[in-house]
């Protein structure tokens, strides 16, 4: 592992909600907590930040909708998406390795060209993913299976993709659920940095924030614990193999998964 560590891009005020994701990403990526340096952009200033750093940026799933109206929008909703556009402008620009779950999609999609808007919402649950063509072939997809269930819970997704991006993932509700920009930016729609525990205290915290019928909490909670969506957490642990040992390359796959792409 090199002797850099990630950072974790976050956004939630909550401390029951920031406290527990943190604690999701270290135990789904298998970090150690001075491997993951964890900025809590709602809590003041985190700019200028030196990507340099770091061996590669996450950015957490967020309360914030970037396609919500200017007006609408809060001070520091607005501050966090200023600063954040900024560091997400050079990451674009340096191709540097980047993973956005959920958040991420808004947040790299709209500042490089996406529509994304309240078209393809979905409430609380565990869904069905399909990797695309382009996605089995992606290095960092080589260990998944090609159709695999995720938790997701958003009020906005991409409808259009931006200019140059490479649909990875998709589901029957929402047609994008993973695009990688460049070689090394990825963003996801569902939420593979999530397990059903921290699934459970993301619903207790935000049970009044629309993602689902307020009065429909236990069934939500019954039916996400049921689903199996240990698969999902190899996008996140792929992405800490990958770049955590500086390999921005297209890395290995399998034997049997080679050679099942080589006879496809």
């Amino acid at each position: 592992m090199t002797a850099k560590p990630f950072a974790l891009l976050a956004s939630r005020s909550e401390d029951v909600a920031a406290d527990d994701e943190y604690a999701s990403f270290l135990r789904l990526s298998g970090l150690a907590p001075e491997q993951l340096v964890r900025i809590r952009m709602e809590a003041g200033r985190f700019t200028p930040l030196d990507l340099d750093s770091y061996a590669g940026i996450l950015l957490g799933g967020s309360p914030f909708t970037v396609s919500t109206p200017e007006e609408h929008k809060s001070n520091v909703q607005r501050r966090v998406e200023a600063e954040l556009s900024t560091v997400l402008a050079e990451i674009h620009r340096r191709d540097l390795p980047f993973l956005g779950l959920c958040y991420g999609v808004g947040a790299l999609g709209r500042l490089t060209g996406a529509v994304v808007d309240g078209t393809h919402a979905e409430e609380t649950a565990a869904v069905r993913i399909e990797l695309t063509g382009e996605g089995v072939r992606d290095p960092l997809l080589a260990d998944l299976p090609p159709s695999f269930d995720a938790y997701v819970g958003h009020k906005e997704a991409c409808t259009v993709l931006p200019p140059g991006a490479v649909l990875l993932a998709s589901s029957a509700a929402c047609p994008v659920q993973m695009f990688r920009l460049g070689q090394n930016q990825y963003v996801t729609q569902f939420h593979p940095e999530m397990d059903a525990q921290a699934l459970v205290t993301r619903i207790q915290v935000y049970r009044h924030s629309g993602y689902f019928p307020v009065d429909e909490v236990d069934a939500v909670i019954d039916r996400i614990a049921r689903a199996d969506v240990s698969a999902s957490h190899e996008v996140l642990r792929a992405f800490v193999r990958r770049y955590g040992t500086g390999q921005a390359g297209q890395g290995a796959r399998r034997p049997e998964r080679a050679a099942a792409l080589a006879q496809g």
